[in-house]
């Protein structure tokens, strides 16, 4: 399956944004989706994972009450509201997704990688 992330742009802390991550094929609803971020000169960081049915959402910590993954299978899209920027989440944002049931949180376990979208959020 290929994935193609966007919505990605340059913002104010403070503001929000909507990351969306569409997919090429219709069994993109049986699939696990999460979503990654990797800011200059760190390592790639877990951000959010939803099942397959959009029932189940985990997140990491520091995304918790922020962030928002979901999920519309009849368009093949997965989103990511992103509320009360901070600087620190500048990134490039990637979604990737995998079969299976239950969630991922490594990205060891998500088998296709969409390109990334740049997220830049100034102070």
């Amino acid at each position: 399956v290929q994935l193609q992330a966007s919505g990605g742009g340059l913002v104010q802390a403070g503001a929000s944004l909507r990351l969306s991550c569409a997919a090429s094929e219709r069994t993109f609803s049986t699939y696990i989706v999460g979503w990654f971020r990797q800011a200059p000169g760190k390592e790639r960081e877990f951000v959010a994972s939803i099942n397959w049915s959009g029932g189940s959402t985990y997140y990491a910590d520091s995304m918790k009450g922020r962030f928002t993954i979901s999920r519309e299978n009849a368009k093949n899209t997965v989103y990511l509201q992103m509320n009360s920027l901070k600087p620190e989440d500048t990134a490039v944002y990637y979604c990737a997704a995998t079969q299976g049931y239950g969630l991922r949180s490594t990205g060891a376990d998500y088998d296709y990688w969409g390109q990334g979208t740049q997220v830049t959020v100034s102070s």
